[in-house]
């Protein structure tokens, strides 16, 4: 040898239990499907309520129209959720 060491075998390359960790914005994909029925389920429900005080009624086509784009900042936040789930799990 020329004086170089080998690296240590038994030296973890990353941080413990960092290497199987699930990002959120995986989470989050993962999760969207659900979420956006969920949201469209509750648009549904609330503009049945809203439509008693005179609100216009929301048909379910136009509340799953309407999850579409509302499903992403509460997938996101599901995710978060679960991600927080999982490192108390870990601890």
């Amino acid at each position: 040898m020329s004086g170089t060491r080998s690296p240590s075998l038994k030296a973890p390359a990353t941080e413990p239990g960092i290497e199987g960790r699930w990002p959120v914005w995986k989470l989050a994909l993962l999760l969207w499907p659900a979420v956006t029925a969920t949201v469209a389920i509750n648009l549904f429900m609330a503009a049945l309520m809203l439509r008693v005080l005179g609100g216009t009624p929301l048909g379910p086509v136009a509340a799953l129209l309407w999850s579409l784009p509302l499903g992403i900042p509460a997938s996101w936040l599901a995710g978060r959720w679960v991600r927080r789930l999982l490192d108390e799990a870990e601890h």
